[in-house]
């Protein structure tokens, strides 16, 4: 099984998939491209910026394609995510930005690949009882990835994964995914 977890930052991304990897100890998680990419060196702007999202959409695709064998895994992050960061940071760039021809195209292979994709909504009231970085562009990236998987208007997803929005607690979290699973 392939599964990916989408979400903005700050949503609990990466707790569910360290909790359900914890649970279903057959399943291997994969990190997010951004600190797969930090770690071979490459230098990120400070804050959002396209070309830096667009580096990290690539990195998602090729993980995901190159991940393609006959063992369970997640994945922290998919081209969902950076699609829905691509909108909404170029919007604030003035252009704006559409994946076109080859890369359209692996972008759709890559979420064909998958068997789930998780997504983790923002709540309110807000879980998370820090102060997040970038509040606004985490809130716009929620709602953009709300629209991209509620109304698949970029057409990426009808031959694609399965698609289920998740709340609750960390344990019903983790058993909404288990339940997919059979």
């Amino acid at each position: 099984m392939r599964i990916a977890v989408t979400g903005t930052h700050g949503s609990g991304k990466t707790t569910l998939i360290d909790d359900f990897v914890s649970a279903h100890c057959d399943y291997e998680s994969v990190p997010e491209p951004y600190w797969l990419l930090v770690q071979g060196g490459m230098p990120f702007a400070n804050g959002a910026d396209a070309a830096d999202l667009e580096d990290q959409l690539g990195q998602s695709c090729k993980l995901i394609l190159e991940e393609i064998t006959g063992r369970n895994v997640i994945f922290d992050r998919c081209p969902l995510d950076f699609l829905a960061y691509l909108d909404v940071v170029s919007a604030s760039e003035g252009f704006e930005w559409l994946p076109q021809g080859r890369l359209l195209s692996r972008i759709g292979r890559a979420l064909a690949t998958l068997d789930l994709v998780v997504f983790v909504p923002l709540l309110r009231p807000d879980e998370i009882q820090v102060p997040i970085e970038y509040g606004q562009l985490r809130i716009k990236v929620d709602l953009r990835l709300k629209t991209m998987l509620r109304q698949d208007d970029l057409g990426l997803l009808h031959a694609g994964p399965r698609i289920i929005e998740i709340s609750g607690s960390r344990t019903q979290r983790v058993a909404q995914i288990a339940a997919m699973l059979g």
